[in-house]
């Protein structure tokens, strides 16, 4: 599944034990009058995935939705495995903002340009 929002919180790497590590964060996504915050994650070496980006930059996150249930209580994680600029996000940190190429000069300002025309 796929979800593009805006990075509303991240928090830093938790060891849970040695041999496993989260990252969790929060993607606000518009939806109507009311925007809805949700809860993600991220496991092992997917953590790092977030280093680039900042909160407020826009997203797309891949990810799956898994369920479990653990002493008769039922819970239910989004775990994100793929992180990229939304399409006109604002991030720059992550190699992939927008580019907005240079304004044509002014013919007039005597520069020649090689150009017949």
């Amino acid at each position: 599944m796929e979800l593009e929002g805006t990075i509303f919180k991240k928090f830093d790497t938790q060891k849970v034990k040695d041999s496993f590590q989260k990252r969790e964060f929060v993607i606000e996504v518009s939806d109507g009058a009311y925007p809805q915050r949700i809860k993600m994650e991220l496991t092992q070496d997917k953590c790092q995935l977030l280093d680039s980006y900042n909160e407020g930059d826009k997203i797309k996150v891949a990810f799956n939705i898994r369920g479990s249930e653990w002493q008769g209580k039922y819970f239910v994680n989004l775990q994100a495995w793929k992180i990229e600029g939304a399409q006109g996000g604002s991030s720059s940190s992550n190699g992939g903002g927008s580019y907005t190429p240079p304004l044509p000069t002014d013919p007039t300002d005597g520069s020649d340009d090689g150009l017949p025309f």
